[in-house]
């Protein structure tokens, strides 16, 4: 089964320097049907102007995934973790049992992020951060595991969580399977461009809830970059 949540429907907030669209429940969007997808608890579609952002604030208990499309993101939190991750690259926070952090653009142009959430198998521990360079070339034609929260995934950003998130980059016309549990909730997202997901088209930023399907294939139908959660 395949559920289209096309961007256009999308709840969301243009607080100026931020523009944020939500795929489920999240701040004042609130809708008690969309609360999430399984263990997937926020899927944020953010542009951030210039010189702004998110001044430090808590979070505990969950995994955070920044998976950035333009421009790059700044981070700074209680545990000393400063870092900037620009568009290709992954950084991830497992907020355990508490952490405040503050993520800023400091750009001179407007940046773009999916900021997902990942609800993790167990509360508390040590919160952690980290961010790695997953160049767009190496994963052209293919899904390539970005964060995991299973060990065989060794090139993959540690999550603490039963999911992954992966993503690829298609050429017009390009396919790329996966074959998921079909107990599992997955949940997919071209950043850029439109494809077809089993005979489903998914045009860009929109969502694709995607639950009971033994295989999935994703044919780009123009030049697409896109984000897949394979969650419980």
């Amino acid at each position: 089964m395949i559920e289209l949540r096309p961007f256009a429907k999308l709840g969301g907030a243009d607080h100026g320097w931020l523009k944020a669209k939500h795929h489920f429940s999240f701040a004042n969007y609130y809708d008690p049907a969309n609360m999430g997808h399984g263990a997937l608890r926020v899927w944020n579609d953010d542009e951030i102007q210039s010189n702004t952002g998110f001044p430090a604030h808590p979070h505990k208990n969950m995994e955070i995934i920044t998976y950035v499309r333009d421009g790059a993101i700044t981070h700074q939190d209680s545990l000393g973790n400063n870092g900037r991750t620009e568009a290709g690259d992954v950084q991830v926070m497992s907020a355990g049992s508490g952490v405040r952090h503050s993520e800023y653009n400091l750009e001179p142009g407007t940046t773009r992020i999916f900021q997902i959430w990942i609800e993790p198998t167990q509360d508390g521990g040590q919160p952690t951060w980290g961010a790695k360079p997953f160049p767009k070339s190496d994963r052209s034609g293919k899904l390539v595991t970005i964060a995991s929260g299973f060990a065989s995934d060794v090139d993959a950003l540690p999550i603490r969580a039963d999911a992954r998130v992966l993503a690829t980059t298609l050429k017009a016309g390009e396919s790329a399977e996966y074959a998921p549990d079909k107990t599992r909730h997955l949940y997919l997202v071209p950043a850029v461009g439109s494809v077809e997901v089993n005979g489903v088209r998914v045009n860009a930023r929109d969502g694709a809830a995607i639950s009971d399907e033994a295989t999935l294939t994703i044919t780009a139908l123009e030049d697409s970059e896109l984000v897949l959660v394979d969650a419980a």
